[in-house]
């Protein structure tokens, strides 16, 4: 709820932290934050208008998405084309069977030399993460995510470790028809804010796609539109706020 209130107040004496906030300086306003990012990455993601503005609504409103299509409809696509035009970290984890949690978590190796135990970080401390296929792994291996998309932390070993104040999970799955499969029980399904499709795009958007990428794929041109100031931000909003209130 808090990025909805920073939707509906002015962006110069709010006070809220948000993602979308984060982004937003003096001189812009959230809808042209969203209005720019829309822009950006629908030029790499063609035909896909209101799959783009559910996926910046969840993103904008603290939530997590899940996409449930079949292969090649670009799902993967447009979890990369996000985080470049936000200029944020992406990493990419294939859930496979196999799947345990300490490969998304991290675990600690010991160290020889310093005779203690080092923690080495998972995917999971990353900007935007992409668990594809999500369904494929145990639900010992979908669990991993509970505590991280809900407080964005984890626990491991014991310890509590905070994730990145920018923490956004775009997870996959295949249809549950598909063989190899495992339903997302209730509590994981509760973590997203919003559950859709991209479907198939017309032949003749198709065919743009497929022009479009006979030198070089457009996610190799892409920029950043936008960046994640949250330190300057806040400050900008305190004093504003301040001044406001004198």
């Amino acid at each position: 709820m808090g990025a909805l209130r920073c939707l509906m107040e002015e962006p110069e004496v709010s006070p809220i932290r948000t993602k979308l906030c984060c982004f937003m300086t003096v001189k812009t306003s959230p809808r042209e934050v969203l209005q720019t990012l829309f822009a950006n990455i629908e030029r790499v993601i063609k035909g896909q208008s209101s799959a783009l503005r559910n996926l910046l609504a969840a993103f904008a409103s603290d939530g997590h998405v899940l996409l449930e299509d079949f292969p090649g409809t670009g799902k993967t696509t447009l979890a990369k084309a996000l985080a470049r035009s936000i200029d944020a970290r992406f990493k990419r984890v294939q859930f496979t069977p196999d799947l345990l949690p300490s490969d998304i978590l991290g675990v600690s190796v010991y160290n020889q030399r310093d005779q203690q135990f080092e923690f080495h970080e998972g995917p999971i401390f990353t900007n935007i993460l992409l668990a594809d296929e999500i369904n494929r792994a145990s639900p010992r291996a979908q669990s991993a995510l509970l505590e991280a998309m809900a407080e964005s932390q984890v626990s491991v070993e014991g310890e509590r470790r905070t994730l990145p104040e920018l923490f956004f999970v775009i997870a996959t799955q295949n249809p549950v028809e598909f063989r190899g499969t495992y339903p997302l029980p209730e509590a994981q399904m509760d973590r997203f804010a919003l559950n859709f499709s991209l479907g198939y795009v017309s032949p003749e958007e198709e065919v743009g796609i497929l022009s479009a990428q006979e030198k070089v794929h457009p996610l190799k041109r892409f920029q950043p539109v936008s960046r994640c100031t949250t330190s300057s931000r806040s400050n900008e909003l305190s004093k504003r706020s301040a001044s406001a209130t004198n």
